[in-house]
């Protein structure tokens, strides 16, 4: 018996490492947030590829999204996990970095993982794992380089868009995981007049979530979870690593007035390169306009 469950343990651990960690989907959402009349839009929503330079499968995976040809690409963060990663990243983004774009940081776009007990995760976040105090990867230079795109840096700060027809305006924060969230230095009611107001952070913590609500914007992006990245079948995450519940560990769901997506991302650290019933993931999220008494959400097959 002992045997027989090892190799079960085994062969869950090669199942988890090799074959679900490298099954990467695109889910989709359909999401009725614009007035009646406005013609529909589309968000790729990235996050978390905790990229390295030996990741070729994802790599590829992510250029491929080009050819969706999304109106707006939104990164909310951890988009690298090696001080080489940069050049790699770039040429993943490559045939997305033409279209519009945002993005934030997250804490390890700024900080190299480091080996831990994952174990750890059961009975608290990582927020106090950080005890560095100067980054050690070349965040500024990853930010530089998606600015060069024509992406927009929206940590700790607001900005206006185009985005097909629609005039959107943007509200975004900085990782509030590692303490660098300054909602103060863009609270106040988002501009009325737009036709869309999105908000856009790594975690979802619901501090922030709440305060982007109160001030109308209203669909909230986010990741950093990972989607509890280790989960249970029929049950779900035992973790978020951050303050939401369980529930809305991933996907859509609601944050008091607002739509909120919460991404469960592509990538893992390289020191627990594992997810188990928690497919690495990229999502289409679809604006379409509201009907009357509309407000759900709901994924398209």
């Amino acid at each position: 018996m002992p045997l027989s469950l090892l190799g079960v343990g085994l062969s869950g651990l090669a199942y988890a490492s090799i074959v679900e960690r490298n099954a990467f989907r695109l889910r989709r959402f359909d999401v009725p947030v614009l007035e009646p009349g406005q013609r529909p839009v589309r968000i790729l929503h990235l996050s978390d590829l905790h990229l390295t330079p030996g990741r070729r499968m994802l790599i590829d995976w992510v250029r491929s999204l080009g050819a969706l040809n999304p109106d707006l690409v939104v990164n909310t963060g951890d988009s690298i996990a090696h001080p080489d990663a940069i050049a790699p990243l770039l040429h993943a983004l490559e045939p997305l970095l033409s279209r519009p774009g945002l993005f934030v940081y997250g804490s390890n776009d700024m900080y190299e993982p480091r080996p831990k007990n994952p174990v750890r995760y059961l009975w608290r976040t990582s927020k106090t794992d950080y005890g560095q105090k100067i980054p050690n990867l070349p965040w500024e230079e990853l930010g530089a380089a998606m600015a060069a795109e024509g992406w927009l840096d929206v940590n700790n700060t607001t900005a206006r868009l185009k985005v097909g027809d629609l005039d959107v305006a943007v509200g975004g924060i900085h990782d509030s995981h590692i303490n660098l969230d300054r909602y103060d230095l863009i609270a106040g009611p988002a501009p009325a007049a737009a036709d869309l107001r999105l908000g856009v952070m790594h975690s979802p913590e619901p501090r922030n979530l709440t305060r982007f609500a109160a001030d109308g914007y209203q669909l909230l992006l986010a990741g950093h979870t990972h989607g509890g990245q280790l989960c249970v079948p029929f049950y779900g995450a035992l973790v978020t690593n951050c303050g939401i519940d369980r529930a809305r560990v991933k996907g859509m769901s609601r944050h008091d007035s607002a739509y909120l997506h919460v991404s469960a991302g592509l990538g893992t650290s390289p020191y627990a390169p594992a997810r188990f019933a928690c497919y690495p993931e990229a999502s289409l999220l679809t604006l379409m306009p509201r009907r009357r008494g509309d407000a759900s959400t709901h994924e398209v097959r």
